[in-house]
């Protein structure tokens, strides 16, 4: 079953041309047969990340938002202080064994990351770091399988009729 996916790049340096986490998301997400519905970039403002979620998370027709960057410890970075508070639910794990996962690659660095996940209107959001390797991890390792019914014994596509009871 295709999802229909909205990206977010979140970067006071990044462009289309240049976004290589956003492209890789991109191609990815298509390769599994989901629908990118739109794909932004906006700059490392709390309200301008805000507002663009809750556009989507308003929008019906979005099902998923994956946003990348912003997700570190410096002064600009605020993707997840954007996030959370329009959050119905978090999904504590997916940070959790991201980290697990991502201390493969790149050691305690991994305690940096403050990516997360959770449910809000009924749309699933991910909010993940925006270097390619974390992009790339997050989609092939934890993302991709919870995006596909056929995952087994539970997925996030069985939930989504379910979000909004």
């Amino acid at each position: 079953m295709g999802l229909a996916i909205a990206l977010l790049t979140v970067s006071d340096t990044r462009t289309l041309v240049d976004d290589r986490s956003g492209d890789a998301l991109q191609q990815r997400l298509e390769a599994n047969g989901h629908r990118l519905v739109e794909r932004l970039i906006k700059p490392d403002n709390r309200y301008q990340i805000r507002a663009e979620l809750s556009r989507w998370i308003a929008d019906p027709g979005v099902q998923v938002v994956i946003t990348t960057g912003g997700t570190g410890l410096t002064g600009r970075d605020g993707t997840p202080e954007a996030v959370v508070p329009l959050l119905d639910k978090t999904i504590e794990g997916f940070g959790e064994l991201f980290r697990v996962l991502s201390f493969e690659t790149i050691g305690t660095s991994t305690l940096q990351s403050r990516c997360l996940a959770g449910v809000a209107n009924g749309t699933v959001i991910f909010v993940l770091p925006g270097s390619l390797d974390a992009v790339e991890t997050a989609w092939d390792r934890l993302i991709s399988a919870q995006l596909n019914g056929a995952t087994r014994p539970c997925n996030l596509v069985q939930l989504l009729p379910r979000l909004l009871e």
